[in-house]
């Protein structure tokens, strides 16, 4: 038998997610969470899913580093009888956040790949070393088998020069690859690929408007199957109102804080990316919570609502001017998926762009792809939750069963 499962692990920077996927059916054989990885209070929960019914395991006490948090999910994986050490094993397959334009498919890692992750740390100096490790730990585990990164990025860059490009001097922006490269897009990705067979028509035949809307969120003109335009870029900063981050700012913001509040460059990197977005406006970034203190008549938690819509509804206005024609509007992501006022918000005063919503069905919870769009309305308002995983499974068995484990790598010049 060929082997068909995948390892997908997603390294942070004080945690490591994972699942284990069987591609003959796609289903999931396990999944876990190591987290507080370095601390006293560590904390691994593992829950196997094969055959349903199984209670999740967790483990507590200090795990040390990386290395020792993916050789502990490794002992669980082979309690279940899922070792890593099973012929049926086909590859790893890792998250990595930042690629660049080098990367544009997903890569067998090499020592060569491994050492253009590490030159692009400082473009993602919070996630980018965190995923080095988790490719390092991985490795030595099992060196014989094939590790394979997918990007983040990798989705967003088809977007044109135009869409690329930040308005400053061309030689310092190339010498310190300042552009927009934007993120979550395995997620816009896989949400813009549902959100066509949810229409019933191929990928190539619809123009589609992802919202990515959780703690992060970003939004993507999707046309064809093709990005042409994110609101992330050279970092996660940039772009919609998210659970920390302020999203779009004025650039001057940081010079009058320098200058006038005496803020170092590391202060304001904490206040924009940790500080801001919902917390900072309300202090707090869970949107259930939010909606709650609104009904109770809190008017900064209403404010801060109102702020987060109006920023979506720039985007989504101004991503059907990119597009020309919008075919569907797609919701994903924690918020996406859970927060029907949200939706119903974002999309209330767009029916001159052919959008609205059927209050009853934006009412529905499930966990399924589904239209929210009344039948008369031109553009499809859907909800179509993502799996990261299943993608970045997808991608990897899909590489490494072509045989020849190949990809693209581009220049950056």
């Amino acid at each position: 038998m060929e082997p068909h499962r995948v390892l997908v692990l997603n390294s942070g920077s004080s945690s490591v997610k994972y699942q284990l996927l069987d591609m003959r059916d796609r289903s999931r054989l396990a999944s876990g969470l190591v987290e507080r990885i370095g601390e006293e209070t560590s904390r691994l929960v593992h829950t196997p899913l094969a055959g349903g019914g199984a209670e999740p395991r967790e483990r507590t006490g200090r795990i040390a580093d990386h290395d020792e948090a993916l050789k502990a999910a490794a002992e669980e994986l082979a309690a279940d009888g899922l070792g890593l050490d099973s012929p049926e094993l086909a590859a790893i397959g890792h998250r990595v956040v930042h690629g660049g334009l080098r990367f544009s498919a997903p890569t067998v890692i090499t020592d060569e790949v491994l050492k253009e992750i590490e030159r692009l740390v400082p473009v993602a100096p919070l996630h980018n070393p965190a995923n080095i490790t988790g490719i390092r730990t991985a490795q030595a585990l099992r060196p014989d088998l094939p590790q394979v990164a997918v990007f983040d990025t990798a989705f967003h860059t088809t977007m044109p020069e135009a869409a690329a490009r930040y308005a400053i001097d061309v030689e310092t922006a190339d010498a310190h690859r300042i552009r927009r490269y934007g993120f979550h897009g395995t997620s816009h990705a896989y949400v813009s690929r549902k959100t066509a067979e949810l229409l019933g028509k191929t990928p190539e035949e619809v123009n589609v408007i992802v919202l990515h809307l959780g703690n992060g969120a970003s939004a993507s003109a999707v046309a064809g199957g093709r990005c042409v335009e994110t609101s992330m870029g050279l970092t996660p900063l940039e772009g919609l109102v998210m659970g920390t981050r302020s999203g779009d700012i004025d650039p001057a913001v940081t010079f009058h804080l320098k200058r006038v509040a005496g803020m170092s460059a590391d202060e304001i990197d904490v206040l924009l990316n940790k500080k801001s977005g919902l917390v900072g406006l309300c202090g707090d970034n869970d949107m259930r919570v939010i909606r709650r203190r609104i009904d109770e008549g809190d008017e900064r938690a209403a404010l801060a609502f109102d702020i987060y819509i109006h920023r979506l509804k720039k985007y989504i206005g101004a991503y059907t001017a990119v597009l020309g024609r919008v075919d569907a509007v797609a919701f994903t992501a924690g918020v996406g998926e859970n927060a029907a006022p949200v939706r119903e918000a974002a999309i209330a005063g767009l029916e001159e762009l052919g959008m609205a919503v059927d209050a009853s069905l934006n009412s529905v919870r499930s966990s399924q792809p589904r239209l929210i769009s009344p039948e008369y309305a031109r553009v499809a308002v859907a909800v179509v939750p993502t799996d990261e995983e299943l993608e970045i499974a997808e991608q990897t068995f899909a590489l490494v069963s072509r045989g020849d484990a190949v990809s693209p790598v581009h220049s950056d010049n």
